[in-house]
């Protein structure tokens, strides 16, 4: 299928700070790292915090001069950087108060993976949070979509193919054919599954080790939950309405079927949720007793 000005449609996910630049000419690149940096940064946009992801902790210290009373977060090697005040946690960053405080968020892959985007045609974040939204933005707007797992230690981790699955996926069935035979390969094993499929990441065993099950319990008791859609503008974290008149042109017969397709992927997966919420409390004990 192609797009409006004849150029066929077309969805890549791919892996790694390292595959961007592939995709600097005319695409739109979805950076997802839920475990942990997207997670938090659209979290803190989300709460009306501003959001700045640097590549490294150098990076991270310059922004915050520029800025007023900043809030450093985030790890490098796993581990929270001096002088910074909060880890890559988007569980904490949800209750704190002090949203005036803008973030600037620092991970090993995640927000290297952004860095490394600059440039291309346009920059989006996912996670488990927010993506059903994101598929019908990009598909009204970008005939060419690479989403990108941030990975971590070489190993492209289970819960980023299943997100970048679940967008590809939903793009495909709004006629964007795959762009490799990886694409396919990850859309056939992910697309349908559930956000517990990702228990078996050594991400979730960082977590489990480092006493951080708390992050976990966020990612998985938020799925699908924002409206909004994230976009990466001038180096900050921004959200965009997917129905407010700026972010969209007038209805189209298309739009109405996508709105209508939408709903439907709604309430399946607050079908999905409610079967979530009892398998997860189910297995919540399993890994407290580790």
């Amino acid at each position: 299928m192609t797009a409006g000005g004849g150029m066929p449609k077309s969805v890549v996910i791919d892996s790694f700070a390292e595959s961007v630049t592939r995709y600097r000419d005319g695409w739109a690149v979805v950076v997802v790292d839920v475990i942990r940096a997207t997670t938090t940064a659209v979290t803190a946009a989300a709460g009306g915090r501003r959001c700045f992801p640097a590549p490294n902790v150098a990076a991270a210290l310059a922004i915050a001069g520029s800025l007023s009373n900043p809030l450093l977060a985030g790890e490098s090697s796993g581990a929270m950087p001096a002088s910074f005040e909060m880890d890559n946690s988007p569980a904490q960053l949800a209750g704190r108060t002090d949203t005036h405080r803008p973030l600037i968020l620092v991970s090993s892959s995640g927000t290297r993976v952004i860095h490394e985007a600059t440039g291309c045609e346009a920059v989006y974040l996912a996670c488990f949070r927010s993506y059903s939204r994101l598929a019908v933005h990009l598909a009204r707007r970008h005939p060419r979509v690479a989403v990108i797992g941030a990975g971590s230690k070489g190993e492209f981790r289970e819960e980023d193919q299943i997100c970048c699955a679940w967008i590809a996926a939903a793009l495909m069935r709004r006629g964007y054919a795959p762009g490799s035979a990886r694409t396919t390969e990850v859309v056939g094993r992910w697309r349908d599954a559930a956000p517990t499929a990702c228990l078996c990441s050594r991400s979730v065993d960082f977590l489990r080790r480092t006493g951080q099950l708390r992050d976990l319990d966020f990612i998985l008791g938020h799925i699908d939950d924002l409206p909004q859609v994230f976009e990466i503008r001038n180096g900050e974290v921004r959200t965009v309405d997917p129905g407010s008149a700026s972010a969209a042109k007038s209805k189209t017969v298309q739009d109405v079927r996508f709105s209508q397709e939408r709903q439907l992927e709604i309430n399946e997966l607050q079908q999905k949720n409610a079967q979530l919420g009892r398998s997860w409390v189910a297995v919540r004990g399993e890994f407290d007793d580790r």
